[in-house]
């Protein structure tokens, strides 16, 4: 199993609005990926390793597929639409990462 994690950095003056990010990407995100997302999670930055620190990302989202071609399969047709609607929640250019899931209990 591979994790897609797509991460925002924390910016001063940044927009991010979490509950389009919550309520309309993500889910819009699985349905367009159909079986290629087994699941995801997101995650709002509330703070970093330090007491009164800014947390380092403002937001992140984590995909589960079962391997990297099955996610590149089903996200390359739909790439279009899913990077288009970035705009309307976030002025933010977002990280990604792919990793394999090595433990999960």
């Amino acid at each position: 199993m591979i994790k897609v994690s797509v991460i925002y950095p924390n910016k001063p003056g940044a927009r991010f609005d979490h509950a389009y990010y919550r309520d309309k990407h993500m889910p819009l995100v699985q349905q367009l990926l159909g079986e290629g997302c087994r699941g995801y999670s997101v995650d709002r930055g509330l703070g970093g390793g330090a007491p009164g620190q800014e947390a380092p990302f403002v937001a992140m989202c984590h995909i589960y597929s079962d391997s990297v071609e099955s996610f590149g399969a089903a996200f390359a047709p739909h790439a279009k639409t899913i990077t288009g609607d970035v705009k309307n929640y976030t002025d933010i250019e977002p990280l990604m990462q792919i990793s394999e899931v090595v433990v999960e209990r």
